[in-house]
């Protein structure tokens, strides 16, 4: 039963994922349950981490009126010192267009368009925490100081226009060292080509003609995880007001979450618990470092969609001792181990996951997949299956999406003042 608060103000990415579609679920995939009755309401005082006392408190879910929801998609939610102004966030999506790491003028308006278009939260891309780490060698990067700089004036645009600001930070794993998606996503093997060394838990390939990685050792776990720590002080540095840890479409986190990917007989390798230890260690250290005004959030795959691999349960488990660890949302994906996986691909094909974890972990979660429609994204927040709506390619087609579900849902869309003034004389 669900019993952590939600607050009441009224009424994708990357390399070669390799998702082919089938029709239906197969035999891999996970059986998806009923939702549970639900509390109605939760009160109580606030304390270290909560929000602050005298706040309503309320839950969203699926056993309530429709027709009068406590919480819809436009209805604003604090987590800890940071208040959304709706349910919708912009997807970390990659751009590969960065030089040695730097984001750009490019970056500015691509991610700036979005706060303009009305949306709560726009997360930065993936977003290297060393220089390995890269999907690409035109990647976002995070792993120097002189990062800070041009990250910096992304946050601060962001905040201006309304929105929170966010930034996953990311490592690539084996999964790094590769092309551009437009020039066909290979791996770059050699110097000559732009490439370099990839690391991984175990000698695995992603793909047979792949490079094999360089197996980590624990020194090279350690050194990883203490670039994931000075990669998120930068981030605040940077005015950053969401941290999101990557762990999620096969990427190093996950490479070590999923027995496809990870055969080690040590301490991070083999049973459930090693399996976890990585991703829970890095969670312990940012939680450490980031103030406990401001959240984290994990991106996790919640199945590998292969017989097998990582799975849901394995997911919940995950999700409920990173909620011990204070991560305050999980957003849900799937994917990305091996590329021979059968998803499918449908709307909201993800949001079953995103509501098991929400219900059994007792976490908040994102919801994201195939989210095109204002209608369909309320109705994933006011039945309770996810707390915000991660959108992806429809904010690449329509940077002025919430805006326009604002319209749909017969509220007055709060353009920019600089837009607003002419569109609404325009309209009378």
């Amino acid at each position: 039963m669900s019993q952590y608060d939600e607050n009441r103000e009224g009424s994708r990415d990357g390399k070669r994922e390799n998702r082919s579609t089938v029709s239906e679920v197969d035999n891999a995939a996970v059986a998806l349950t009923a939702v549970p009755e639900i509390a109605e309401v939760s009160t109580g005082a606030a304390g270290p981490g909560s929000m602050a006392a005298g706040t309503i408190h309320t839950q969203c879910h699926s056993r309530h009126d429709r027709e009068v929801p406590e919480v819809d998609l436009l209805s604003p939610l604090t987590i800890r010192g940071v208040t959304f102004r709706n349910r919708i966030a912009m997807s970390p999506l990659c751009m590969y267009s960065s030089e040695d790491g730097f984001a750009t003028d490019f970056h500015l308006v691509h991610l700036g368009s979005r706060a303009l278009g009305g949306v709560a939260l726009v997360m930065v891309e993936a977003t290297a925490v060393t220089d390995e780490g890269r999907i690409s060698p035109v990647d976002m990067g995070i792993w120097k100081d002189e990062h800070i700089g041009p990250l910096s004036r992304i946050a601060r645009f962001l905040e201006g226009q309304g929105a929170v600001p966010g930034i996953q930070l990311a490592h690539a794993g084996r999964k790094a060292s590769c092309d551009t998606p437009w020039n066909g996503g290979s791996s770059l093997k050699t110097p000559a080509e732009g490439g370099w060394p990839v690391i991984g838990p175990s000698p695995l390939p992603f793909d047979v003609e792949d490079p094999v990685p360089t197996p980590m050792s624990a020194a090279d776990i350690q050194l990883c995880i203490d670039a994931w720590v000075a990669a998120a002080r930068r981030a605040l540095d940077a005015g950053f007001k969401v941290i999101e840890l990557h762990a999620a479409h096969g990427y190093l986190m996950h490479q070590f979450l999923s027995p496809i990917s990870n055969n080690r007989t040590d301490e991070y390798g083999g049973s459930l618990d090693n399996r976890m230890r990585l991703v829970l260690e890095t969670a312990r250290r940012l939680r450490e470092v980031i103030p406990q005004a401001l959240p984290l959030f994990v991106r996790i795959s919640a199945t590998d969609w292969v017989g097998g691999g990582w799975d849901i349960e394995q997911s919940i488990v995950l999700c409920q001792k990173l909620k011990a660890l204070g991560v305050d949302l999980v957003d849900v994906s799937s994917g990305g181990t091996t590329p021979d996986a059968r998803i499918p691909v449908a709307r909201g094909y993800q949001i079953p996951f995103a509501q098991r974890i929400r219900d059994e972990a007792e976490i908040r979660t994102g919801g994201v997949g195939l989210i095109t429609d204002p209608e369909y994204a309320d109705e994933i927040i006011t039945s309770g299956q996810a707390d915000l709506v991660f959108i992806g390619r429809e904010l690449m087609r329509e940077p002025y999406w919430a805006i326009k579900a604002q319209h749909a849902m017969g509220v007055e869309p709060s353009w920019p003042i600089q837009y607003g003034y002419a569109v609404k004389r325009r309209a009378k």
